[in-house]
């Protein structure tokens, strides 16, 4: 029998389609049901925010492989990322509940592997939300660091460098913030995801938009403000340098001069990979909000591929627009330039300094990326409580019945103080040294990506039979296209577990594998201990 695609009638009341599929799979519609497709577009959206992952890793691509992996590489990262992205589209048409992967997890797995197929979706998605949290107010409170030393006269003219208890205090304030607007009811942090999504498109300027209005769930709005966004950045930036790349250098130059003694291109190539691959996650926030998404069983599925799709237009033009004001990358590399190494930060300040004589406008323009990111940590805070509300209901959590609690505006606000706690905690790690934080925020690629296959991978092999798809199903295709997305995680987890630098010592290693590695030996254990005598996999509430 298929499942309902559209708004059905129950005696004299309209039941929301969503909402009949989550009574038919056990769950009480507990949470407000108010946003609408634009909304749930804009929450993932949000989360991935190029503006965000290719400001923080920009340096990333820079060093390994240069124009050549930036341009081409996100291509490539980006085709791939949207298999994965349609299947787990087909699979939320499916099961539109606010626990996603995890829940998916033990519906494809069958009776016998249900619990623990859920168990290590779960604790996977759930880390890797929280280290996301982390990396990305993280990678905002070192913005703001690199805003105030440009502003203070760059590192050259005795500006203000914050000291690492000053970063983590901005990270702090950041994530409190976050928190508070999080915890306002679902009308209010529906315009707050709206203006996010906005934000992101413009690139540039907001103004005048009536954020409840009809003008914000508009296609062409969204549309016409992403194309306005491409154009300014990809001619504001170079145009303002003075000095500017050729085309040839842009599409051609393959930078092999990484400090890092690594001599293969391929090798290179591949490293370079991380920038495009770590901005393009985030995107299952359009699963968890489902419960909260008006049609969900539509919408939640156009939600994921439309932040997808949009992400991989707006930030190749983003790309480009930076990308054509380098003409120096061991310069706007070096720790000793005004940005303090921070090569974004450095073109935007030199590309106004050299033309106009301040570099101001290049810092207003660093404020404008800094909001965007504000905007990122927001919507991931808001995923991240939804997660924690879905798998503590399943009673998965430790103190379960206190995080799955919702207040008076049909808010998880407990689940939303928690999750940004844990993530501050996180962040703890960067007092001791950098290395032992990219540790912990790199389960934010690869963790989130396993969880984000596991699912898949039960659709395509266990459940390759028996899934009933929902409204949004790829057909024929389905099978073929989740296999391109569990072989294309499988790869980008060994490729991004390699060395990053030779010789392999205590301050060079790539510490991704005993992070993620750890993070499977908690999960597995802590099972065959204790869980799998008491977690049954998600628990219905009617």
């Amino acid at each position: 029998m298929g499942l309902p695609s559209h708004t059905v009638e129950n005696g004299s009341v309209l039941v929301d389609s969503g909402q009949s599929r989550l009574r038919e799979l056990g769950y009480k519609q507990e949470l407000k049901r108010d946003l609408s497709v634009f909304s749930n577009f804009a929450f993932s959206f949000s989360i991935i925010s190029v503006l965000t992952g290719i400001t923080t890793l920009y340096n990333t691509g820079l060093t390994f492989g240069g124009p050549i992996s930036l341009v081409y590489g996100w291509f490539i990262a980006g085709g791939f990322t949207m298999f994965v992205g349609l299947s787990m589209a087909e699979i939320c048409s499916s099961y539109p509940t606010s626990g996603g992967l995890y829940y998916w997890s033990a519906r494809l797995a069958g009776r016998n592997w249900a619990p623990f197929a859920s168990w290590l979706t779960g604790w996977f998605n759930i880390v890797g939300q929280w280290a996301v949290t982390t990396s990305v107010d993280f990678s905002l409170a070192q913005l703001i660091q690199v805003i105030i030393l440009l502003s203070t006269g760059g590192k050259n003219g005795g500006g203000y460098e914050a000291s690492k208890y000053v970063v983590i205090a901005f990270h702090g304030a950041i994530l409190s913030m976050h928190a508070i607007i999080n915890s306002l009811p679902i009308s209010v942090l529906s315009f707050f995801g709206q203006l996010a999504a906005v934000w992101n498109l413009l690139g540039m300027k907001i103004s005048g938009l009536n954020m409840n209005s009809g003008l914000s769930n508009s296609p062409f709005l969204t549309y016409s403000s992403l194309h306005l966004g491409v154009v300014l950045l990809m001619i504001l930036i170079p145009s303002v340098a003075t000095e500017r790349a050729s085309a040839k250098f842009v599409f051609t130059h393959f930078n092999t001069d990484n400090g890092e003694g690594i001599n293969s291109k391929v090798y290179i190539f591949v490293l370079g990979l991380l920038m495009s691959q770590y901005t393009l996650t985030g995107y299952d926030a359009s699963a968890h909000m489902t419960e909260e998404t008006k049609n969900a069983d539509k919408n939640g599925p156009k939600g994921i591929i439309s932040a997808i799709g949009i992400s991989i237009i707006f930030g190749w033009g983003y790309l480009l627009g930076i990308t054509f004001a380098v003409t120096d990358i061991p310069y706007l590399l070096s720790e000793d330039n005004d940005a303090g190494g921070y090569a974004i930060a450095e073109i935007f300040y030199l590309a106004f300094k050299n033309r106009y004589g301040s570099g101001v406008g290049g810092i207003i323009c660093l404020g404008v990326i800094a909001i965007a990111i504000f905007f990122c940590g927001m919507s991931s805070v808001t995923s991240n409580s939804r997660m924690v509300y879905a798998f503590s209901r399943d009673g998965a959590m430790p103190l379960s019945s206190l995080w799955h609690k919702v207040n008076k505006q049909e808010v998880p606000i407990n689940a939303v103080w928690l999750s940004a706690f844990i993530s501050f905690c996180m962040a703890l790690t960067s007092l001791g040294s950098l290395v032992a934080f990219q540790a912990m925020v790199s389960i934010a690629t690869i963790g989130l990506y396993i969880a984000y296959a596991l699912p898949i991978f039960f659709r395509v092999s266990l459940a390759r039979k028996s899934f009933v798809p929902g409204p949004f199903n790829l057909g024929r295709y389905g099978v073929v296209v989740g296999w391109i997305a569990v072989l294309w995680v499988a790869t980008i987890s060994v490729l991004f577990s390699l060395p990053v630098a030779y010789p392999v010592t205590s301050e060079t290693l790539n510490y991704t594998p005993v992070a993620v590695g750890g993070l499977l030996v908690i999960t597995v254990s802590w099972w065959i201990v204790s869980a799998r005598h008491w977690f049954s996999g998600p628990i219905t509430n009617i």
